[in-house]
């Protein structure tokens, strides 16, 4: 497929200006495809040739100004527009097209709970070329007047209002200009909750299948939705641009939502079927508030050109955080934010793909694409959280109005923005934006104390070159607690670099940089401070200041300076005293399928195994009384994944229940059924009973997880020509199939199929298509295998076949933590 390169877009946006897309679409042609009408109306703004873009199963006819054009002159996915003349157009193109399994274009859904069927699109980048013909860049904006013909009993949703005129036949409102990207259909039987907000449709929508689940949280989901919407009323001056506000829950969507105007979509796995922590409801109300920042920041004002892809996502990834914060219950929505989401950004600025937050080299829609990682988001989010800091929130948020009002409706590049938070204060933004946004890895703060006459000061090293405004905590310890207690003395703020060294008075207990964890920085210890960490952490005050110790010690243990087994030490000891959930699922996380799985040598993993199912059942029994369902479930289910043995476990399952709570829903079940087929303890039998007392989609992947994951020969040949033999399998059954294969149980099982992965997994990506291509680099990679061989295979494989680019940067990124996971293991090697 022909890839958009910047400078076509460059060239068609200064010789088009396209005014109106009508798009007829009728999905009631069969299973395989539907038809597609598209009338584009533009102008020319002098003579010349361009093209169109779309990926039909056929295209059936082409007329351009009423003259038919030949549409074998289609090429991949361009359609020629010869010697067209300046002035105004009328393209009219008619095509089938192909539903899609992968969660591409118009993806298909059939619920096997139910037998009823779904569709819904996903556009971004440039698959709305498998829906309708466009002139697909986002600084092509138009006006979208959409109808669908649809199966009776079939509601129809889109970007606007929707009205059914009978007889399966139903139209949009038109809408204001967007861009291509930003379309968004989804239809089928759903169940809908509606409700009106600031004189505004507002509507919740999922499967039937889960409607149950969906009423049950709807007035959550909602008071989220509401709150979020008049906070943002509060900050910005622009007033929401579009004429309603749609959320609906699809199935098999391969990211967490998409910000389409007027109806966002999210993946369904946020109707809650189970139970959840109250970490897992605050990440759903984050992502509402995420989605909806980008109704201003990305449709409102899009971007020009996918270089500035994290204009859209970090600025939504700041918002979502904080909005949430201070608009709904989850007021502790930063602490998450630090263990979780900015490890996935230092993570990924530590790799060889690093790239800035603002890259300027971004040629095509491919390089493009590989851009939607930790940097885009979660570095970028930091970056602007540090910016507040420095800036101030009022001045901030100054300049983002007037970014609003000057693009609305239109696109932006870097240099805009920063010129509008620019126009609100006296100070260097550009300066800034040069030193944080354009420039790649990760800083290290390292604190070096002095003592003089009693009398400490602190100078904080600085490996990197980005400027910080920090606060540094300083901890004594509390002599009337016998427990280890530090208390806050005061905390300080900071400029590094510094203009000379802080006086922090007599020696602290602990000696924290980067205390709240305002910026985006590796931060290390003095010996003093490192002794405290050791005794204390668990005792220290806020879960912020808490995240920003655990994630020191994750780093150091990447960085090949504090040995895993400290770190599982560490865990051992604090965490049965932390409270803070997001802190608890965090670090079993990272010990569990980081230090156990891949840092500590094979011979090491049951002793690590042993030490995180202890610490899973001291946190079983604190919570014994009931008063933290949240904290027991989370140790519950690492119990279960961490379990060597499969006795409890079984008892569990036989029982239907955890003794004392609690009791083993349907996600629980198939938790541990999948765990027994890792140790062998169950068969294809129990799974099959087991998907008959849950034939959901998700019980239908619960069963691909756990027959893959069996230790047996059949199963894993059975497993394997799925995933890669074959076509049949839709993104979520493939990621599950995956997830079940690899297993560090049976490395002797599966250690033929390492060097199978590599040519087969080039081989279906290019097949599938770049969602399928960043499940086989993502899940289906043999990660348990720790070894020089593995590494060598990878790298003959980037350097001797040409993977797709999404599989190439997977790969990379997968090979890249391989070595690192190997001088981590060499490190503690004496």
């Amino acid at each position: 497929m022909s890839v958009l390169t910047r400078d076509e877009a460059q060239t068609r946006a200064q010789l088009l200006d396209i005014h109106r897309y009508t798009i007829a679409l009728d999905l009631t042609t069969g299973d395989e495809t539907f038809e597609s009408l598209t009338v584009i109306r533009f102008a020319a703004r002098t003579g010349a040739d361009t093209f169109v873009e779309l990926k039909p199963a056929e295209l059936r006819s082409v007329v351009l100004d009423g003259e038919s054009l030949d549409p074998q002159t289609l090429d991949d996915n361009r359609l020629p527009l010869k010697n067209l003349a300046a002035g105004e157009h009328e393209l009219r193109i008619t095509a089938s097209m192909r539903y899609s399994r992968t969660g591409e274009g118009m993806h298909r859904f059939t619920d096997p709970a139910d037998g009823e069927t779904y569709v819904y699109t996903q556009m971004f980048m440039d698959d709305v070329q498998r829906v309708f013909a466009a002139f697909d860049q986002p600084d092509l904006k138009a006006v979208f007047e959409l109808s669908v013909t649809a199966p009776q009993g079939w509601t129809v949703l889109a970007n606007g209002i929707t009205e059914h005129l009978g007889e399966g036949r139903w139209t949009a409102a038109p809408t204001p200009l967007i861009s291509t990207y930003l379309v968004a259909v989804a239809a089928g039987p759903w169940h809908s909750v509606r409700t009106e907000h600031r004189d505004l449709p507002f509507g919740i929508h999922c499967r039937r299948s889960l409607a149950p689940h969906l009423d049950a949280d709807a007035d959550e989901i909602l008071d989220v939705t509401r709150a979020c919407f008049d906070r943002y009323h509060e900050k910005f001056a622009e007033p929401y641009p579009f004429d309603s506000y749609d959320q609906a829950f699809v199935p098999e969507f391969n990211a967490g939502a998409m910000e389409n105007p007027g109806l966002v979509t999210f993946r369904d796995d946020f109707v809650y079927r189970s139970a959840v922590t109250d970490t897992e409801r605050q990440t759903r109300a984050m992502v509402i508030a995420h989605e909806m920042a980008h109704m201003w920041f990305g449709d409102l004002v899009t971007l020009r050109w996918w270089d500035d892809i994290w204009l859209n996502e970090s600025f939504a990834e700041y918002m979502g955080y904080q909005t949430t914060a201070e608009a709904t219950r989850f007021t502790d929505t930063w602490t998450e934010f630090g263990v979780v989401r900015k490890a996935w950004g230092y993570d990924a600025d530590q790799r060889p793909s690093t790239h800035p937050v603002a890259p300027e080299n971004v040629e095509d829609t491919a390089s493009a694409l590989l851009n939607f990682d930790g940097i885009s988001y979660a570095k970028g989010a930091s970056a602007l959280r540090q910016l507040v800091t420095w800036l101030g929130e009022k001045d901030f948020l100054a300049g983002i109005n007037t970014h609003f009002t000057r693009h609305k409706f239109g696109n932006a590049s870097l240099a805009d923005f920063i010129d509008s938070l620019a126009s609100t204060t006296e100070r260097d933004v550009h300066a800034w934006a040069d030193a944080w946004l354009r420039t790649t890895g990760v800083d290290t703060l390292t604190p070096a104390v002095t003592t003089e006459a009693g009398t400490c000061s602190l100078t904080v090293e600085h490996t990197g070159s980005r400027p910080h405004r920090i606060a540094v905590g300083l901890y004594d310890h509390d002599l009337s607690d016998d427990e280890g207690r530090l208390t806050l003395r005061e905390r300080l703020d900071v400029d590094v670099p510094q203009s000379a060294p802080q006086p922090i008075g007599k020696p602290p207990a602990l000696l924290l940089l980067n205390d709240g964890d305002l910026t985006y920085t590796k931060v290390r210890f003095d010996a003093a401070s490192a002794e405290a960490v050791g005794t204390s952490l668990s005792r220290l005050p806020d879960p912020q200041t808490r995240a920003v110790v655990w994630n020191s010690l994750r780093d150091a243990v990447r960085d090949g300076q504090l040995a895993p087994g400290a770190y599982l030490e560490t865990a051992r000891t604090h965490l049965p005293r932390e409270t803070d959930l997001a802190l608890v699922q965090g670090v079993l996380a990272f010990a569990s399928a980081q230090v156990a799985d891949r840092y500590l040598a094979p011979e090491e993993r049951p002793a690590a195994l042993t030490t995180l199912s202890s610490l899973c059942r001291d946190l079983i029994r604190r919570t014994e009384d009931g008063d933290h369902p949240g904290l027991r479930l989370i140790a519950v289910r690492h119990f279960i994944d961490v379990a060597a043995h499969p006795e409890t476990i079984t008892a569990w399952l036989a029982d239907g229940t955890v003794p004392g709570g609690p009791e083993l829903d349907p996600d629980l079940r198939w938790r541990v059924l999948a765990r027994l087929a890792v140790l062998g303890a169950t068969d294809e039998a129990a799974i099959a009973a087991e998907l008959e007392r849950d034939p959901s989609a998700n019980g239908r992947e619960g069963a691909a997880r756990c027959r893959a994951a069996l230790p047996d020969e059949e199963a894993k040949r059975t497993a394997w020509s799925t995933m890669f033999d074959s076509d049949d399998l839709s993104n979520y059954l493939f990621t599950a199939t995956a997830q079940g294969f690899w297993q560090p149980e049976q490395a002797d099982l599966v250690r033929q199929y390492v060097p199978r992965f590599y040519e087969d997994a080039v081989a279906v990506a290019a097949r599938r298509g770049p969602a399928i291509a960043d499940a086989v680099g993502r899940w289906a990679f043999p990660a348990y295998a720790v070894d020089a061989e593995n590494l060598t295979l990878g790298e003959a494989c980037l350097r001797d076949t040409d993977p797709t680019p999404s599989l190439r940067r997977k790969l990379a990124d997968q090979l890249d933590d391989l070595a690192r996971a190997l001088r981590v293991r060499k490190a503690e090697t004496p």
